[in-house]
């Protein structure tokens, strides 16, 4: 890869190194210059630009990380489309990520232009959390290097979500003189929200006097009634491996593996099993929903990970839970810390009077089989959003029953005719309440539109690093759908009239991410009869994929 200062007049085709903001007109880094960028920074005063030009054989950043990313996602993870050299792992189930350290670790010291960062092994995710990032540093990477990384994580994955399985739990509790019982239902209570955090049912609740005899009957009662994991919580703390509870534990056949775990809180748990079935003494801190050293080992049983006194001996490095008061806790015990991935809804717009087809109405007309509105809400449920809303206007019925059975919300403006800035205040006023980040405003006559490009705008999709807005682009030309920041909810909620939003684009050219498509599917609509004949003639000939 050369990197170079040049003179502006001969930079056509390389790679920008730095940002430039030019007025109300902004280039980011990493944009390919074309003749009119170049005149546009000559009619700017800049005469010189930093950039980078490919040599023979160098990978292009989100290529490189595609293809690592890909190597090492295993079971229940998903690749993110890249973008500015990232490739990003989302989990797909909820349970623990399980991480080959070592290869890892051999994977980051190939070469510097290529990291992999990833969460804690054994944290728990869920669904949409993001557990891993693949980052190219430089604009690209040499072939010979790429080829020693995928070299180096070759056959098994790296990475993999293991999920987490219901299970029968027998939860035993001793009672001793003064042991009141609303503290025992306290505890019945915070461990049936461990569980249910874990995606289990509740725990049977069995309780006896803090007597070996008695304990060691309630764990034979409860492996014989089917219970596939005993908890015993004692009235008084385990002291030692000849105590009551790894006593009654013995006599009931069972091996003590490991007691005491250096994690605090969680100090005096005790690992034992009985057959191929766990039973665990609990330390005293169990008692309360914080983070503990108990909720690390139950959370690998669930997702069938072993657990060895080895394991327990390896757990001191990030042990120290203990709320102190330099390093309050933040967390409940079931909560994640795993960063997520955005979440990003869509919104369709298929409310308008379409006028220039004459009395017909075009989201009803048929391409491919199919109403052309279904083509655009098709697409958008086959990506990651979080939700659908389809906002109707114009024969709302029509449009309600040719959507009929796909998993949407529906939102009528009765406003339409006013334009669409009206429908699209409708949408948003729909997300208001919720969780969402951004959001996609799909124009429902657009057809083309596929998957995998609407999912390559929400992988660019990062407020937290500038990139706010997401627009398509296909030869330097913008089109639509555009993603926005929920930042920008309110003011696209106040626009008037048939005016879109593009003067916010213009007005914040630093936070706006281009985001190159492979065809002019951004660009095409159906606004006249005669587009929708030309694109029906296209498609004939191309035998409508709508898959890259």
């Amino acid at each position: 890869m050369i990197f170079a200062s040049l003179p502006v007049n001969e930079a056509e085709g390389a790679l920008l190194v730095h940002s430039i903001k030019m007025g109300k007109m902004a280039f980011r880094k990493g944009r390919k210059l074309s003749p009119d960028d170049l005149r546009a920074l000559s009619d700017a005063g800049i005469e010189r630009v930093t950039v980078v030009r490919f040599e023979p054989g160098d990978v292009a950043e989100d290529e490189a990380a595609r293809k690592i990313a890909t190597a090492v996602c295993g079971e229940n993870l998903e690749v993110a489309a890249p973008f500015t050299g990232r490739s990003n792992l989302i989990a797909k189930r909820h349970g623990l990520l399980v991480i080959d350290r070592p290869r890892l670790d051999q994977l980051n010291a190939v070469d510097e232009a290529v990291t992999l960062a990833t969460l804690p092994a054994f944290d728990l995710v869920a669904p949409g959390d993001m557990v891993a990032t693949v980052k190219i540093i430089p604009f690209a990477v040499p072939g010979e290097a790429l080829e020693r990384c995928l070299w180096t994580v070759a056959g098994e994955p790296l990475l993999r979500v293991a999920t987490l399985r219901p299970r029968a739990i027998t939860l035993i509790q001793t009672r001793l003189p003064g042991l009141k019982e609303s503290v025992i239902d306290k505890t019945v209570a915070i461990m049936n929200d461990r569980l249910a955090g874990l995606g289990s049912e509740p725990a049977r609740d069995r309780r006896c006097p803090h007597d070996e005899a008695a304990l060691m009957a309630e764990i034979d009662t409860a492996l014989k009634s089917g219970s596939e994991m005993v908890l015993i919580a004692g009235a008084s703390a385990i002291t030692d491996r000849r105590d009551v509870l790894p006593a009654a534990i013995t006599r009931a056949g069972g091996t003590v593996d490991h007691f005491g775990m250096p994690v605090d809180p969680g100090n005096l748990m005790l690992l034992a099993h009985i057959g191929d079935k766990p039973v665990l003494g609990l330390p005293g801190c169990v008692r309360s929903p914080k983070l503990n050293g108990f909720d690390w080992v139950l959370q690998r049983l669930m997702a069938d990970l072993p657990v060895t006194r080895q394991d327990i001996m390896a757990m001191g490095t990030g042990g120290l839970l203990k709320e102190i008061p330099t390093r309050p806790q933040p967390r409940a015990a079931n909560e994640t810390l795993a960063p997520r991935a955005a979440k990003v809804a869509a919104i369709v717009l298929a409310a308008g009077r379409s006028s220039r087809m004459g009395s017909a109405n075009k989201l009803m007309a048929e391409l491919d089989g199919k109403p052309l509105v279904n083509h655009a809400v098709d697409a958008a449920l086959a990506t990651r959003v979080e939700r659908v809303i389809v906002v109707t206007g114009h024969e709302s019925e029509r449009v309600r029953q040719t959507l009929t059975g796909r998993k949407v919300e529906f939102v009528h403006n009765p406003d339409y005719a006013s334009g669409i800035a009206s429908s699209l205040a409708a949408g948003l006023a729909a997300l208001k309440d919720s969780a969402i980040d951004g959001v996609l405003v799909l124009l429902g006559d657009m057809p083309r539109i596929a998957p995998t490009q609407l999912d390559r705008l929400i992988s660019a999709f990062n407020p937290v690093e500038g990139r706010a807005i997401c627009v398509p682009t296909f030869n330097g030309k913008r089109g639509n759908p555009v993603l926005w920041s929920r930042r920008f909810f309110e003011p696209m909620a106040h626009l008037k009239g048939d005016v879109g939003a593009r003067h916010l684009i213009a007005e914040n050219g630093e936070l706006v991410a281009e985001v190159a498509m492979p065809d002019d599917a951004v660009l095409t609509d159906v606004d006249t009869p005669q587009a929708l004949e030309a694109l029906r003639r296209q498609e004939g000939k191309s035998g409508g994929d709508r898959t890259a």
